[in-house]
């Protein structure tokens, strides 16, 4: 070896060296918590904590709302699209646990986490553009705001809806006051009381889901979303019902309350919780029966709050109702419900 090879190599290996502690720090380097793209016509917002079901927290809002506001404004920008990392989840719901511990200390969390976070569902409810959330697995709670507000809600069979809220002392928010009296009859009041979950195509036959769209035909569903041109609303629903069209999976099984929607609309129909409970006693039903036990195990105060709520929304504006919910919200971190059903969900 000559002697300017040798130099050469000498000077190599601590290159080599440094390139490789380089190269394990950057494979052990901290993924972020939400990715955003911009693939052809489409602006793709990932929600990226599969690890915890991709729960949302602060940081992850801060990052998502201004990219939205920018793509809203830029004319390179089509749609945007919306989704969650992992297979498992869309998003599971907001980092609630982090709220909690700041609560208690009296940290200011509980304040700008629920703020900043309503401020983003208005953001999505009021979009210029086509917004499309691919709800393909968990979505509850926090994942419900970031999604049923905006104009288009892909639901896949791994879909599983909940607005579990009224089991930990909270309320169904992220303007669950404003979609939830929306859907038909006493439905959404249902939902909200005993945190009913909803699997698979029943989440768009209750309307909480615009489309029904098989899991294995979702990478394709994107790839001809982002390469739409300047698409209208109209060119995205035809989209949609395109491929809705083409996904036959469970379509010949009944919607799972089919036989108790007329059961819903009588049994919830009452001015209060205490006659919804005293109709539901008296009824005696199988169904009604089963309802009384879920109910017995929430949170009392957040079943009147969340009646209220609803009997409210149904008649106001998305605006107005996140700044009546951020009011709520705040109520909630006073009392000690709240505290009390996370540490026992937990």
């Amino acid at each position: 070896m000559s002697l300017t090879v040798w130099a050469s190599a000498c000077r190599l290996k601590p290159l080599r060296r440094l390139q490789r502690i380089q190269g394990h720090m950057m494979s052990g380097h901290v993924e972020p918590e939400v990715l955003l793209e911009k693939v052809g016509g489409a602006g793709v917002i990932t929600m990226n904590r599969p690890k915890v079901l991709n729960a949302l927290n602060l940081t992850m809002i801060r990052q998502i709302y201004p990219q939205l506001k920018k793509w809203e404004s830029d004319d390179e920008t089509g749609v945007v699209i919306i989704k969650g990392a992992g297979g498992k989840a869309f998003c599971a719901g907001g980092d609630i646990r982090a709220v909690t511990e700041a609560g208690k200390v009296g940290g200011s969390l509980a304040q700008d986490f629920f703020r900043e976070e309503y401020i983003l569902n208005n953001a999505i409810g009021a979009y210029r553009k086509p917004y499309i959330a691919i709800i393909d697995g968990i979505t509850m709670g926090g994942g419900v705001g970031l999604s049923v507000h905006g104009r288009f809600r892909v639901a896949t069979e791994k879909t599983l809806f909940a607005m579990p809220e009224t089991a930990i002392g909270l309320f169904p928010d992220v303007g669950g006051g404003y979609f939830l009296p929306r859907l038909r009859g006493k439905l959404g009041l249902f939902l909200a009381l005993t945190g009913f979950r909803l699997k698979g195509r029943d989440v768009q036959r209750a309307g909480v889901a615009t489309h029904f769209v098989e899991s294995k035909k979702i990478p394709d569903l994107e790839k001809e979303l982002v390469d739409l041109k300047g698409p209208e609303d109209a060119d995205v629903s035809k989209l949609l019902d395109s491929f809705q069209n083409q996904s036959s999976l469970d379509s010949d099984k009944p919607f799972v309350l089919d036989k108790h929607v007329s059961d819903i609309d009588r049994l919830f129909g009452s001015s209060s919780v205490e006659g919804i409970l005293q109709d539901l006693k008296a009824d005696g039903s199988e169904f009604a029966t089963k309802q009384v036990e879920i109910l017995s195990k929430m949170s009392p105060t957040s079943l009147k709050m969340t009646f209220r709520q609803l009997q409210l929304g149904g008649r106001m504006s998305l605006q107005d109702v996140l700044v009546m919910e951020y009011r709520l919200s705040q109520a909630c971190m006073r009392g000690s419900d709240f505290y009390e059903g996370v540490r026992a969900d937990h």
